[in-house]
């Protein structure tokens, strides 16, 4: 079990080197805002392109097939099967409305005090419409109150039993599964392409202009670079306590509920303090090389420069945002 190559969350591929890895990480950033932002209030098939953008990109930069596999693979089973329940769910809840005073009021309250007569019980012979001067109509002369459709708009696309999808439905669980297709697999195509370095370095960039509102931009980024470099440690932990449980051989269905219990806590307990410890550690080493202020000790972790494929990267972005803006809106 190696949850550093099965579950690669935040972990950056650093080969091969493909042309997503070579884009300025701002130019990418704006890339990640479109496609978190783009899917807002638009129709369905704006969606579905962004999700067809997305394989297209994977499919393009050649990236493995053992990466994208993983990470695109389980996530199309779990759209795929959002988008089944939700399009065969009921669009609305049931609700039953009793109006508080009787349909005719005002015609209930103009009633007499007193009750009207009973009506004479009909002759026998009225039954079988004797003596009536008015003819018997035919049932087929008279008027079918069926006029024809002026379009083949249905609102229940397919019933087939309990089944059923109307068109609410199917709207529901379209934007839902590539909502989640769309949001997920961006941010981790970002994070499989872009260094944490150069995150950080695009938004500290980015945020130049909030140092005159005096906020800590450097001390963002850095955290923000921490935080990133420390994924990988937190896998290796929980891996080495899997691998360290599995090798005692421990029989599970001897212990019960409770001492099984005890013994999760006590590895809960042991994870806990192995991540303070390596945070301990990583604060010693900076503190030893001198990162007692940003602004004392800076470090350029990057350098930026927008080059060709950059700018052809953004006037994709900016033509991409005016179609949007014209004709992706859900209507």
């Amino acid at each position: 079990m190696d949850l550093l190559r099965s579950l690669p969350i935040g972990l950056y591929l650093e080969q091969p080197v493909t042309w997503l890895h070579r884009l300025d990480s701002r130019v990418k950033l704006a890339w990640l805002m479109t496609f978190l932002i783009a899917p807002i209030l638009a129709n369905p098939i704006w969606r579905l392109m962004l999700v067809g953008m997305l394989i297209v990109l994977t499919l393009t930069a050649a990236i493995p097939w053992r990466v994208w596999k993983q990470q695109m693979g389980l996530l199309l089973l779990f759209c795929i099967l959002v988008f089944g329940l939700s399009a065969i769910a009921p669009d609305a809840l049931p609700s039953e409305h009793q109006p508080r005073l009787p349909a005719d009021e005002l015609t209930f309250s103009q009633q007499p005090a007193t009750l009207p007569p009973a009506p004479k019980p009909k002759p026998w012979y009225k039954s079988f419409n004797l003596g009536s001067n008015f003819p018997i109509l035919n049932p087929k002369s008279q008027i079918s109150n069926q006029l024809p459709q002026p379009t083949n708009y249905r609102y229940v696309l397919f019933k087939q039993g309990p089944i059923k999808i109307t068109r609410k439905s199917l709207d529901l669980a379209l934007n839902v599964s590539t909502l989640f297709f769309t949001v997920i697999y961006s941010t981790n195509l970002y994070l499989l392409t872009t260094a944490s370095e150069e995150i950080t370095c695009a938004i500290e960039n980015l945020m130049q202009p909030l140092r005159r509102l005096h906020w800590p931009v450097t001390e963002i980024a850095l955290t923000l670079t921490l935080s990133l470099r420390f994924i990988p440690l937190v896998l290796e932990e929980i891996q080495n306590l899997v691998r360290s449980v599995s090798t005692r051989a421990i029989n599970w269905k001897k212990l019960g509920f409770r001492r099984a219990a005890q013994v999760w806590l006590m590895i809960a307990e042991r994870l806990l303090e192995n991540l303070l410890l390596r945070a301990e550690q990583i604060a010693s080493a900076m503190k030893v090389r001198g990162f007692t202020s940003p602004d004392r000790h800076r470090v350029e972790w990057h350098q930026l420069q927008l080059k060709i494929r950059d700018w052809i990267a953004l006037g994709c972005l900016i033509v991409l945002w005016s179609a949007r803006l014209v004709w992706g809106w859900n209507t």
